[in-house]
């Protein structure tokens, strides 16, 4: 049945996720904060903008179905916990109690974990660096408020115009950092996928899920690839200088599992199971 189902953040992620949910009648909320041309991009994917803005508050009208999938801005001085925690917060406030399911986009940042090994649901989540901490506090912020919710811990997400270290490659830059490091990533389509999937079955209330496609990469493999398909040469890597911090989610060196996910039942396949495929489907490459 149609529903109306509203969308808090409706950036990378949140725009396929619209379109899916408007092709199948239901009625689709997306927020912004304004700014030039914001509400009809968002017209234009079938959804009716909302003025809200995380960091100040307001009112929010009713839904059947919430996803927070807000993102850091980083031309404003807001903080991680200004946006993720206190902002949840606000949500909280300015929503009314009508909604029947909450999906919540989270991060496996939340692991700690950092020896190469296999990283489930079960495995501790100790919030790792910084930004992972505030990722788990705005999760438990959740949990008290509305047990229900279901959590989906993402990993990097990826597809067209998000790509990193493609303009390095392009121009034939040295890397820097280790590449034997385990990347974990979900294209964006298949994320978008999953959370309309969740949203219309009676599974996963409550629980929490791992979003990461069906096998973890090295970091050096991902961007070979990415090189191939640019036809670029691999691109060679350096060592960060000691005592240089690494760039935000490098220094994580897990491997995560969606097992959980990808068994309950009716799940649907990932459209790309894998980077090789997510890859190739997120050119143009000439």
């Amino acid at each position: 049945m149609p529903e109306t189902r509203m969308i808090v953040g409706c950036g990378y992620l949140g725009a396929p996720l619209a379109k899916l949910w408007a092709a199948a009648g239901h009625r689709v909320l997306a927020t912004t904060r304004g700014g030039p041309g914001r509400a009809e991009s968002i017209l234009q994917l079938g959804a009716e903008p909302v003025l809200f803005d995380v960091t100040q508050g307001g009112r929010l009208p009713l839904a059947d179905v919430v996803v927070t999938a807000v993102g850091m801005d980083r031309t404003q001085s807001h903080t991680m916990r200004d946006v993720y925690v206190l902002g949840l917060a606000k949500v909280f406030e300015a929503l009314p109690k009508s909604y029947r399911a909450w999906l919540h986009v989270s991060s496996t940042s939340v692991y700690g974990q950092d020896d190469g090994g296999l990283v489930s649901e079960k495995s501790a989540a100790v919030g790792g660096d910084g930004s992972g901490r505030v990722v788990l506090e705005a999760e438990q912020l959740l949990q008290a408020h509305f047990p229900d919710a279901t959590i989906l811990r993402f990993g990097g997400i990826y597809g067209p115009d998000r790509l990193l270290k493609a303009k390095a490659i392009r121009q034939g830059d040295l890397l820097e950092g280790d590449p034997d490091r385990w990347l974990n990533l979900i294209h964006r389509d298949d994320g978008a996928q999953i959370i309309d999937w969740l949203a219309g079955n009676a599974v996963g209330h409550g629980e929490i899920f791992n979003v990461v496609d069906a096998e973890p990469v090295r970091r050096g493999d991902f961007y070979a690839e990415l090189a191939k398909l640019m036809g670029k040469p691999s691109p060679e890597w350096r060592p960060r200088p000691p005592g240089s911090p690494p760039a935000p989610h490098e220094g994580n060196n897990r491997r995560v599992s969606s097992l959980k996910l990808a068994n309950l039942p009716g799940f649907p396949a990932f459209k790309y199971p894998t980077f090789c495929e997510g890859l190739a489907a997120s050119g143009p490459w000439n």
